[in-house]
């Protein structure tokens, strides 16, 4: 009654991948200081960069991603373009984009960055600077500006006419 003719077995079949295809895997390439490694000085690489291990010194990883993992200790300086601290940090952390600090994070030292996500419970004893504030203190009065009730006519002319003869300005509320 539901016999299937050649065709469509051939169709299922084709349908269904073979086994001996490759299977495409994106690699990142990614150094990881496991935490039996202890490092002293500057530390730079060209590649995101875990660190679980200790580090004491300078850590220059411009345009590149830096996790410092749980059980990761640093007593460092840190630049890099990205920038998640899950475990202890001690120095200042400058992120060109970003900075997150993870629940289990313990920072101190200060924050430079673009962006800063902090988790609840991390902890943090610094002070944050984050790059824009001047642009973001423009749009906020940009906003606040739009959202007042826009001048009525009259009083546009007013305006206009005061600036133009100062004997003609007028206190209010005296």
């Amino acid at each position: 009654m539901f016999k299937k003719t050649q065709t469509e077995e051939k169709s299922t079949v084709t349908n269904q991948p073979a086994a001996t295809d490759p299977v495409m895997v994106r690699t990142r390439s990614v150094s990881v200081i496991g935490p039996t490694l202890v490092f002293k000085g500057e530390l730079s690489a060209d590649e995101d960069l875990v660190i679980q291990g200790t580090i004491e010194g300078t850590i220059a990883h411009h345009k590149k991603n830096l996790t410092v993992g749980k059980e990761g200790r640093v007593k460092a300086d840190i630049n890099a373009a990205s920038v998640v601290i899950e475990g202890h940090v001690e120095g200042d952390i400058h992120g060109d984009d970003f900075v997150e600090l993870a629940k289990s994070a313990v920072v101190t030292g200060n924050i430079f960055c673009g962006r800063i996500k902090m988790a609840d419970g991390a902890r943090f004893n610094g002070s944050i600077e984050m790059a824009g504030q001047q642009t973001s203190q423009a749009r906020l009065s940009v906003a606040e500006d739009a959202t007042r009730e826009p001048m009525r006519e009259s009083a546009r002319e007013a305006a206009r006419e005061s600036e133009r003869d100062p004997a003609r300005t007028h206190k209010l509320g005296a």
